[in-house]
């Protein structure tokens, strides 16, 4: 019962998380672009209110236009809409998924024994500690070097040391998968802080002043602008780390930091390419082509990097029949030797007490039923068992593989 519901919690919690990501992406992308495309007004009204930029769009089939204000406006309007809740939002929603999918269940899915055996206690106390650590050190970077000459390149350097850092020891202390999402909740728990303690209070702080008809100083301004072009900057990358879940060729890998810390590069430097073309468009930058070809060399170069080595094709299984072949991957595999790799690697999971997702390992029926699947998790992506918790070796993986691509037997 308590998987059952643990699934639904998982489903819910990651379905909120990915609406409300949508919407902070999605609303954080258009105000770069919006800053990128602004045009100096035309209109002498507008320029007399101190309007430094000016955009005209279609959409929906609705003409819009935004204008921004050098400084403060005028007057405020009544209502005021703010950007917040889409950042908040995410982050609750995913820090619950998070606690739900590795914190509840630590020793499963926070350790791998093989990189780090530690208690579970210790386990969680550590992941969260990447989150807070990583925020303290990143906000001291922009503290000190933020509004210095050359700040942004200093701060751009420093911050991917850090990311370096903390990829290097989050795979090296958790298991692959766990590191990798580690690493996207760890940026993404600064790019809400980013929101929480500086965007959104330095823009409070200006209102208030507008309203007591108090001079508005401009670093408010400066800071949240310098924040959430970071948060931008960090969302391919926080993005890939989320999803790279689902595709244990990366975070399985003997250099999984490397991998991780690659990807993450590609998808910073293809968010640069995105933000340079919008000036780029008006006349204002360079074309910047080299930001995409870098992204995209990376990405190719993990790509080949990362290509498995050509293999024998495996034998189809036909409605569960076993055609043997002792000449295909060595000679063919008795159901018997099989059954002794999966009592000690998986019946534990997957036996009499226990099925988890419904998977019954200890019977010829239902290893005929799940035999692509068993070859696929325990060989091919070497998901299984999970972060080789019951210790399974290479050679048993290996035997696994010959048993099914020599046909599958089952007797």
């Amino acid at each position: 019962m308590e998987s059952y519901l643990l699934d639904w919690a998982n489903l819910l919690l990651r379905w909120v998380h990915v609406i409300t990501a949508i919407a902070w992406v999605g609303s954080s992308f258009y105000f770069v672009f919006l800053d990128s495309s602004l045009t100096p007004p035309v209109d002498d009204d507008l320029k007399r209110q101190g309007v430094s930029g000016e955009l005209w769009a279609v959409h929906g089939g609705g003409f819009y236009h935004p204008v921004k204000f050098l400084g403060a406006p005028p007057q405020l309007p009544a209502h005021l809409h703010w950007f917040y809740w889409e950042s908040y939002s995410t982050w609750l929603s995913g820090f619950s998924l998070f606690t739900v999918s590795y914190l509840w269940s630590a020793g499963t899915y926070l350790i791998d024994k093989s990189v780090m055996d530690w208690s579970p206690n210790v386990a969680v106390a550590v992941a969260l500690a990447f989150l807070v650590v990583f925020w303290l050190a990143y906000d001291g970077i922009c503290r000190v070097f933020g509004q210095r000459k050359h700040g942004d390149a200093i701060v751009g350097a420093l911050v991917a040391v850090l990311v370096v850092m903390a990829a290097w020891l989050a795979c090296h202390w958790f298991s692959g998968r766990a590191a990798f999402l580690l690493m996207g909740a760890m940026i993404a728990t600064s790019m809400s802080a980013n929101v929480f303690f500086w965007i959104i209070p330095g823009q409070r702080t200006v209102v208030a002043d507008i309203k007591a008809g108090r001079p508005v100083d401009p670093i408010h301004g400066k800071r949240g602008k310098q924040r959430s072009v970071h948060n931008t900057y960090f969302t391919l990358p926080v993005l890939f780390a989320m999803l790279s879940g689902h595709y244990s060729f990366t975070y399985t890998h003997p250099q999984n930091w490397l991998v991780l810390v690659l990807m993450m590069f590609a998808g910073a430097a293809i968010r640069q390419f995105f933000v340079l073309r919008h000036g780029f468009k008006l006349g204002r930058n360079a074309h910047p082509w080299p930001y995409a070809l870098a992204g995209v060399a990376a990405i190719a170069a993990v790509i080949a990097w990362l290509m498995p080595a050509p293999r024998p094709v495996a034998t189809a299984i036909n409605s569960g029949a076993a055609s043997a072949d002792p000449t295909r991957a060595g000679g063919q595999i008795a159901y018997k030797t099989l059954a002794a790799v999966l009592e000690q690697r998986c019946y534990l999971c997957h036996g009499e007490q226990v099925q988890m997702k419904n998977v019954r390992l200890d019977s010829p029926g239902g290893v005929k039923q799940h035999a692509q699947g068993i070859y696929q998790q325990a060989v091919v992506t070497k998901v299984m068992p999970m972060n080789n918790a019951t210790g399974i070796s290479d050679a048993e993986r290996g035997l696994i593989r010959q048993w099914y691509e020599s046909g599958a037997a089952l007797n």
